[in-house]
């Protein structure tokens, strides 16, 4: 056993001052992650800063219509909170759609945003990896990369961000809320995450000592539906291979409005900006929907293994779109 020191924070300022003053510091909420990293040889902390005791853990509705979710609310009370399940259903969807119920109930909405990758070679320490080892290698590209990414990767990276939430998030134009040394900072859930060009070992933009507090969803906006679909391969319990979180708004058969974000395909929640411009203001149809896909994922780089990715993305696309449309949709 490697050993680690632990604090449990009393205040977000103790904990960011802990983090800060110890380089590889890491804080400790629902641990669903970061503890099997420790337990594989992944992650050898020197200090664990417990903020589980942290008052992050209340969803507050805001002034202008919107809420603010604590980065400690458990996944399964956010995804059964009544304002997100009438407001926001592609977020309770999504986060449904992840894990299985005792993860959910333990797993914190700050985590599963800061969740690692799931490529084997990442997760195995007799195999080089970039992202764990900086500068030994990318041995997915030529090995098994079935769950990998085609879009936005690198030479040296071809790793996929796994958080379903996140991508419902991309979709909402959420914003992460930080505490740091130098104060407090907002960014957009779609900046949050990296691509990982020559630097795959930083899956975020977060700075050293930087606590993630909260998550900021903007107002719903009036008449707009909304969807979260995942291929996977069972049914529970199992990363996607490829998931579409999209919101929908037409009027008079035309698409008034569109946000659509990708998981399971890249580095980071991949939000579709190239099939969003095809949508606006285009007829609310199939073949608009088919266009928009193929629009956006033109971009993709398939690896030997991994092309079908690509069909089964715009597939899940166009469903959900159709889905949307349709007059007898869920709202």
């Amino acid at each position: 056993m490697k050993p680690f020191g632990y604090l449990r924070a009393t205040s977000v300022e103790e904990a960011v001052r802990a983090a800060a003053g110890r380089p590889g510091a890491r804080f400790l909420g629902g641990g669903t992650n970061l503890v099997d990293l420790m337990k594989l040889g992944v992650e050898a902390p020197p200090l664990l800063i417990d903020v589980t005791r942290l008052p992050l853990a209340d969803i507050e509705e805001l002034p202008d219509g919107g809420l603010r979710i604590g980065a400690m609310v458990r996944n399964s009370d956010l995804a059964a909170a009544v304002a997100v399940r009438e407001r926001y259903p592609v977020l309770s969807q999504a986060l449904l759609a992840g894990a299985s119920g005792q993860l959910r109930n333990t797993a914190t909405t700050g985590g599963n945003l800061l969740q690692r990758t799931r490529c084997l070679y990442f997760q195995d320490t007799t195999k080089p990896c970039n992202k764990r080892s900086p500068g030994t290698g990318c041995p997915a590209r030529d090995g098994v990369h079935r769950d990998l990414a085609v879009l936005g990767h690198s030479a040296h990276c071809v790793a996929t961000q796994p958080s379903d939430l996140a991508v419902a998030l991309a979709a909402l134009d959420a914003e992460v809320q930080l505490h740091g040394p130098d104060g407090e900072r907002t960014v957009a859930v779609t900046d949050f995450h990296r691509l990982p060009g020559d630097r795959p070992e930083q899956d975020t933009v977060i700075r050293p000592g930087e606590l993630l507090t909260a998550v900021r969803l903007p107002p719903a906006a009036p008449g707009a539906r909304s969807r979260y679909r995942k291929a996977r391969d069972r049914a529970s319990f199992a990363f996607a291979l490829a998931s579409v979180a999209a919101v929908l708004e037409v009027r008079d058969g035309v698409v008034g409005r569109a946000a659509l974000a990708f998981g399971g395909l890249a580095h980071r929640p991949w939000r579709a900006r190239a099939a969003e411009e095809v949508l606006h203001g285009a007829p609310a149809t199939e073949d608009t929907f088919a266009r928009a896909a193929d629009a956006e994922l033109a971009a993709a780089r398939p690896l030997r293994d991994n092309a079908f990715k690509v069909e089964l993305a715009r597939n899940l696309a166009v469903s959900v779109l159709t889905g949307l449309a349709s007059p007898a949709a869920d709202r």
